[in-house]
């Protein structure tokens, strides 16, 4: 027994010891990585440690495994590791070692994307805010003070990973880094000087002998030995700098960001797997999802400006880390069909003819047998194509993947995965609605002072531009002005309205005059703006106190970082007689940030709180707070902040984000359902037209107790907190809709292709969680059924006994398989092709 239990002990060590120690040896050739000498074909997925907690990171890195990966990427976010100049944090959500042994420990290689520009829709493009301040700095270019602190940052992250031992080089997970990001798109901007800095770069991180290859992104004359990659939504026509490098995509956007005042982007999955079958099928041997997992901007981090809180990105895992189907799965199925190709296609070259228009099929063969073909329809219509004497339907938009040059495996249009509706389920955040108890008293109160309320307030001629002025410390500034107005000033005459004029560079302002709310202007996606508001002024002294507030900072192009924001003016005092009064270069008072902030308003812990009966609602300028329990079980969580206004909002201290639930997308632009066929851009495919942008808050399960926790809101504009509610984020049906022309599922290839006739194309459904199973069926039709999930319909041809066969075999079962033909349904019309829907769901 004991010899047994060695034994055992053992086999569990050198299982650990597989999945956690990495090849020691990666370099390249003009095909592919070669790890420990051999080419290999990689999957990767971008996952953005910040973006979501320590606590989900095993659960995101594991299903992106199962999903297909081989590679986990992330940038290194500048920012938030060095906040203030040599004081670091690689703490909690900015744990960067732990989530690179995280994606090790699951067997799943790293691709580390230095920068440490980022882009990524992050704050300041990851820069931090005190770089801008170094005296005669100019980021991104042959500038001496900027490259010493990238230099200085840069080989803080490469001595740190050295140090836990977590390159390739010495056995650990990464296989690749980056340096700098798309300088590619705005070098020009830079002049001679870009190139210069460009050669600096390579060279400095090439001396860092990291053991594995450097990449630029966008880079096209990135000096050898680093690779230089494509990001885009296609990338089969890339071609590298080097005819010893191999073709590589770092970024395959599966989808597009989500800015506050817009409508909500998605890539329907069959364009997606069409545009890497593609890029597989012309000779790339990586490529790379942007993103994977989105995830969230928590706090202050998201860019833009007006990047929204939520950063799902239409990611195969959600924002809140679930399967987003059929998109996880149908690309699953793609990578299993690529791998199937892998022995092939690294051990040759492809060769590519053309059957016809639109039409190419490309061949990786080897003179020992090996064979692995793509047929690619590029049309909009579909087409038969005839390849190796046999007779293939191609739909519209289209790869075919065969890995035995005969018989398809997998077709990028027609999708074998499931399909999920999600439905979140909406409870009061304060107790029971309907107890006796009214829900305000749940909820106390501060209000936040308007103007200048803290000492450290100065006084300086002029109007100062906001970041210069901040330092990006709070997103906001007060501007504040006191104006002696003579009873016989034209203004005053007449009883005619006085209107302030405004100019500012972005992103938004609130204007009170005499203590009240005047009026409020944005800049749509953050440029110059200005408002013209009517006010009311008295004889004597007037009080004008301008808020200036940023939405997140500039995140990208050239001289991004020189993008200002706040009121620059002029300022004015108009009448309708034509007088004219220009302010801007008197005496203002500015006080940076909210009392609120400085007084620690935001843990809710402060002694001021007003808990009275009289909550105020639908004001300006309110801190709120209240305590709740958490939401049974372990599904998702959001707050839906539905009634809200803008601000920010703090759960037990954890900033969850700006919420803005009144910034509306525009009306039109939408579509439900969007024609993948064609050429995709990030306006192509949209949806919630004429809605708030974004109402749901993700508040991560680590971040919250079973009861006693504390939720804190900054309400600028004003709103009614007893309207806001949680939402859990479950299933609500699962469907699936499979022809007789599909192939098997990939799990069940079989070269033998009289095997794959004999079985036939398959129909699935599983629960997605263990302890559910299919409780009922909503609809089931075999024939000529139509619609997409959540709303199919019987066709003219429908089988009658559908609905019981699928019940037989489903209800009561966690999973189920149907196979879809004529074998199980009977024959309802002859000679048309024939398909089964389903929808189902669990319990």
């Amino acid at each position: 027994m004991r010899g047994r239990e060695i034994l055992v002990l053992v086999i569990l060590f050198f299982d650990v010891l597989a999945t956690t120690s990495f090849a020691a040896n990666v370099t390249y050739d003009h095909r592919a990585l070669l790890i420990d000498g051999k080419r290999r074909v990689l999957i990767s997925g971008s996952i953005h440690y910040p973006r979501s907690t320590p606590e989900m990171w095993p659960d995101l890195i594991q299903k992106s495994k199962d999903g297909g990966l081989d590679v986990i990427e992330t940038y290194v976010f500048w920012n938030v590791h060095e906040p203030v100049r040599n004081q670091y944090n690689f703490e909690g959500r900015y744990d960067l070692v732990k989530f690179v042994k995280l994606a090790a420990e699951a067997g799943l290689y790293v691709h580390l994307r230095i920068g440490p520009y980022v882009c990524a829709e992050w704050n300041y493009g990851g820069f931090p805010l005190w770089l801008h301040f170094i005296p005669g700095i100019k980021f991104r270019t042959d500038n001496e003070p900027f490259k010493a602190e990238m230099q200085r940052f840069t080989e803080k992250i490469v001595d740190m990973v050295k140090q836990e031992k977590l390159y390739a080089s010495q056995g650990g997970p990464i296989i690749l880094s980056q340096i700098e990001n798309e300088y590619g798109n705005v070098g020009s901007a830079y002049g001679p000087a870009a190139k210069t800095y460009i050669n600096w770069a390579a060279k400095m991180a090439v001396s860092l002998d990291t053991g594995v290859p450097w990449v630029m992104c966008q880079q096209a004359d990135a000096p050898d030995p680093i690779i230089n990659t494509c990001n885009g939504f296609y990338c089969d026509q890339f071609t590298p700098n080097s005819n010893n490098k191999p073709k590589m995509w770092t970024e395959n956007w599966s989808g597009w960001f989500l800015a506050f005042g817009g409508a909500v982007p998605y890539r329907p999955v069959e364009d997606l797997a069409f545009a890497v079958a593609r890029f597989f099928q012309l000779g790339g041997t990586l490529q790379n999802y942007y993103m994977y997992h989105g995830g969230t901007n928590f706090g202050r981090t998201s860019g833009g400006p007006f990047i929204s809180t939520s950063y799902d990105y239409d990611a195969p895992l959600d924002e809140y880390g679930l399967l987003r189907q059929p998109k996880w799965g149908h690309l699953k199925d793609l990578h299993k069909a690529v791998k199937l190709c892998e022995e092939a296609m690294i051990a040759t070259e492809p060769t590519t003819t053309s059957p016809g228009p639109n039409l190419e099929a490309t061949v990786y063969k080897t003179g020992s047998g090996l064979c692995a073909a793509f047929l690619a329809n590029t049309a909009t219509s579909d087409k038969t194509v005839t390849f190796n004497g046999n007779s293939y339907i191609l739909p519209a938009w289209s790869v075919s993947i065969l890995p035995d040059c005969k018989n398809v495996v997998l077709n990028t249009a027609k999708i074998n995965s499931m399909t999920v509706i999600p439905s979140f389920t909406r409870q009061s955040l304060v107790g029971d609605v309907a107890s006796s108890k009214a829900l305000s008293s749940g909820w106390s109160w501060i209000n936040e002072p308007v103007g200048i309320s803290k000492k450290d307030a100065f006084v300086k001629p002029g109007l100062f531009e906001q970041i210069n002025t901040t330092a990006d410390k709070s997103d906001y500034l007060w501007y504040s002005l006191s104006t002696n107005i003579n009873g016989d000033e034209p203004f005053l005459k007449d009883g005619t309205l006085t209107v302030l004029h405004v100019d500012s560079l972005g992103h938004g302002l609130h204007a009170f005059v005499n203590g009240k709310l005047a009026g409020s202007g944005t800049g749509k996606n953050g440029a110059k703006f200005s408002v013209d508001i009517p006010i009311t002024v008295v004889p004597g002294k007037n009080t004008i106190d301008l808020l200036s507030l940023t939405a997140g900072l500039s995140n990208y192009g050239a001289f991004f970082d020189l993008v200002g924001a706040g009121i620059t003016g002029p300022v004015k005092l108009m009448g309708q007689n034509g007088t004219t009064v220009d302010l801007s270069s008197q005496q203002w008072t500015y006080q940076i940030g909210l009392q609120g902030e400085d007084i620690g308003l935001t843990s809710g812990s402060s002694s001021q709180w007003i808990s009275q009966p009289n909550l105020p609602t639908k004001q300006p300028l309110i801190w709120y707070k209240t305590s709740f329990d958490a939401p049974a079980g372990d599904e998702p969580v959001a707050i839906d902040f539905t009634g809200m206004g803008k601000g920010e909002a703090w759960v037990n201290g954890q900033s969850i984000g700006r919420y803005w639930p009144t910034n509306v997308s525009p009306n039109s632009g939408c579509t439900d359902s969007c024609n993948y066929r064609g050429a995709y851009n990030s306006n192509k495919c949209r949806t919630n037209c004429g809605k708030p942008s974004q109402t749901l808050y993700h508040v991560p399960r680590s971040w919250v107790k079973s009861s006693g926790n504390t939720l804190v809101l900054f309400e600028e504009v004003g709103g009614d907190p007893t309207q806001i509610a949680f939402a859990t984020k479950q299933v609500g049906s699962l469907c699936s809709h499979v022809s007789e022309s599909h192939p098997l599922p990939v799990d069940m290839w079989n070269t033998d292709s009289e095997s794959g006739k004999r079985s036939g194309p398959v129909l699935s459904l599983a629960c997605p969680h263990p302890n559910q199973v299919i409780s009922s069926i909503k609809f089931a039709s075999f024939g000529t059924p139509h619609g997409s999930c959540g709303n199919f319909s019987h066709g003219q041809c429908s089988s009658r006994s559908a609905l019981s066969i699928v019940q037989k075999a489903c209800v009561g079962s966690k999973s189920c398989s149907i196979g879809v033909s004529i074998k199980t349904f009977g024959d309802p019309c002859r000679g048309v092709e024939k398909s089964l829907a389903v929808e189902v769901s669990c319990k």
